[in-house]
């Protein structure tokens, strides 16, 4: 009789981490590409479009539910599974989609930036309007808010809380790599695609493609190093992934 109850005490432990993983099928996410332009002026790129469609179905694999991500574009018409990336609709969708699925936020944003903020569409998005966004749709609820662009690191202060998790692809005062031309994805975007299988959840992920970012920009030689940034807030507590397999 002893013996069964380790075996059954020991089934309960091994089904702990689904049970924990399944809180991502709650979440509402929204992932964005905010440009189409590469590194130099008039030419066109594909890497933010393709971060956008390939991390939104990682993020499908790894538990959301795909009735409660959202994406967008600047070029929807090129790209139809994505509405137009304008603010307003994407504030008007998170906050809908936070209104049933009420776990927590995802919200991903791929772009060029600045030191004021990252570029969607023909406007540039400040830090307090993405803050605007993210608050208004989501309150004190888990959020994990990723900003991949140059300079995202501005993005930090204000997108911090105490239940959120702010992750960005470089500092405040840094460029980022890999939107040109002939890039896939940008550099970060990349990691973030590698580092999803082995990691349990986003406070271990931020922290592999942080490495992986220094690793790439160390074997090509890109200086100065872009240093992406983490925020965790005091009250946060990660989700595990349920992955589904495939992409």
């Amino acid at each position: 009789m002893r013996r069964a109850w380790w075996i059954i005490a020991a089934l309960l432990l091994a089904a702990r981490p689904v049970a924990a993983a399944a809180s991502l099928q709650g979440w509402a996410a929204v992932v964005i590409s905010g440009d189409n332009e590469g590194a130099h002026v008039r030419s066109h790129t594909e890497a933010f479009d393709n971060a956008r469609r390939d991390l939104s179905r990682t993020f499908e694999r790894l538990g959301v539910s795909p009735a409660n991500l959202a994406q967008f574009s600047v070029e929807p018409d090129r790209h139809p599974d994505a509405a137009p990336a304008r603010l307003d609709d994407i504030a008007r969708t998170l906050r809908g989609l936070a209104s049933r699925a009420r776990d927590g936020c995802l919200v991903y944003l791929t772009s060029h930036g600045s030191e004021d903020g990252a570029v969607l569409g023909d406007r540039l998005l400040a830090p307090a309007a993405l803050a605007g966004v993210v608050d208004g749709a989501c309150g004190s609820r888990p959020s994990v808010v990723v900003v991949s662009a140059c300079y995202s690191g501005v993005f930090v202060p204000a997108l911090a809380e105490p239940d959120r998790l702010v992750i960005t692809a470089a500092r405040r005062d840094r460029s980022s790599f890999g939107c040109g031309e002939s890039d896939k994805y940008p550099f970060f975007d990349q990691c973030v695609l590698e580092s999803a299988a082995a990691s349990p959840d986003f406070v271990v992920l931020g922290k592999k493609v942080r490495a992986c970012v220094a690793r790439r920009e160390r074997a090509e030689g890109m200086r100065p190093p872009s240093e992406p940034q983490i925020d965790v807030g005091a009250r946060f507590h990660s989700p595990e992934f349920a992955r589904r397999g495939g992409r």
